[in-house]
Parts: C-alpha cells; sequence; structure tokens
C-alpha cells in the first residue's frame, strides 16, 4: 500500500486484483458468446493482440510496472485462446485484402522492437502493432456491428484504467499502452453504437 499525491492510501495489488476479476467477468462470457455463434472475432486481430499483449507485459514488467503488468500477461494468455476459437469459428467472418495487409503489417513490426534498445520504443512500436490489430475487427464491425459484444469492450474499458491505476510508476513506457488500449476499445464501441441503428434500418 503506497501513498498517492493527494495523501490517499492506494493499495495497488488490490486494483490489480480487481482488474484481474474484471478480466475473467469480460472474457468467461465473451467466450461462451463465441461458442454459441453471437459474437464472430476476427482471427487476425486476436493473434495479433495476443503476441502483443504478452510481449507488452514483458515490457512492462522490465520497467517495474508491478501488479498492473501480470494482469497484462494473464489478458494475453486468454487472448490466444479466443484467436484460436476465431480461427475455429472463421467460416462466419470474411478475410479480406485491407484484413491480409493489416495483419501482415502488425507481423512484420514485430520484430522491429527487438532492435529498440530503449523500452519506451519497444512500448511505442508494441502499441503500433496493437492498435494495428484493431484494422481487421474495425471493418468487420463496420458492416457486421452486432458481431462483437458492447458489454465486453465496456468491461475492457474500465480494466485498462484500472491497470493505469495499478501501476507502481507513471511514466510513458508503463502507460502508453492500457491507455492506447482503452481508447481503442471505446473508439470501437462508440462505431457500433452509430452503426448498429443504421444496419438495422
Amino acid at each position: 500500500m503506497i501513498i498517492d499525491s493527494s495523501g490517499a492510501l492506494v493499495d495497488k495489488t488490490f486494483l490489480a486484483a480487481v482488474a484481474t476479476v474484471l478480466t475473467v467477468v469480460a472474457f468467461v462470457p465473451y467466450l461462451r458468446s463465441i461458442q454459441r455463434g453471437r459474437t464472430r472475432p476476427h482471427v487476425f486481430s486476436w493473434i495479433i493482440w495476443g503476441i502483443n499483449t504478452g510481449v507488452a507485459f514483458l515490457a512492462v514488467l522490465a520497467e517495474r510496472g508491478g501488479a498492473g503488468a501480470w494482469v497484462i500477461g494473464f489478458s494475453s494468455a486468454v487472448t490466444l485462446l479466443i484467436a484460436v476459437l476465431g480461427y475455429i469459428k472463421r467460416a462466419d467472418v470474411s478475410i479480406t485484402r485491407t484484413d491480409w495487409l493489416f495483419f501482415i503489417a502488425a507481423l512484420a513490426a514485430m520484430p522491429v522492437w527487438y532492435a529498440a534498445d530503449d523500452p519506451l520504443w519497444a512500448v511505442v512500436l508494441i502499441t503500433s502493432i496493437e492498435l494495428l490489430g484493431f484494422g481487421p475487427t474495425f471493418r468487420k464491425c463496420w458492416h457486421q456491428p452486432h458481431s462483437e459484444s458492447m458489454s465486453f469492450l465496456a468491461i475492457l474499458t474500465v480494466r485498462n484504467a484500472l491497470i493505469v491505476a495499478a501501476l507502481e510508476r507513471y511514466m510513458m513506457t508503463t502507460l502508453l499502452f492500457p491507455v492506447a488500449m482503452a481508447a481503442a476499445c471505446a473508439l470501437l464501441m462508440a462505431m457500433m453504437a452509430w452503426r448498429r441503428p443504421l444496419v438495422e434500418s
């Protein structure tokens, strides 16, 4: 337990535990929804996210991100599981040339982070690749705005905010990845909320 800038006691481990619980609360119904065919994840997005979240976990851990880093590591394992399910259910989701461009660009950029001696540049690259992973899902949700779960994205947005709160060091290296992920989830939700009535009409 530490004291924050306002003098209040903040239990970082507790915040990380809440973030982990929210991860489980988000992913368990999401996994069930995939199995039932209601949610159709794009396999390319989830492969990119799974690999990169794992790399982000290692980078944040190396920068002594503390308890918040372990939430990212747990998310990586679950994300790779969803990638497998996305592959199994891929018949429901078209894969376009644009999706392949996002996928290849993300995979091609992955080895670059190894060359970055500065952890900040590694996280910048990882975050950029992760955002590229949103490309196929954004395209899919533009045409099929009901193919993803709004509640799932909302929980992930809150979870990423808790990851930020659980970090023991606030610097660009530790903040960039969870803040960018929260913003991307929020933007995807906004686009889906706008597109759903248009598609239904």
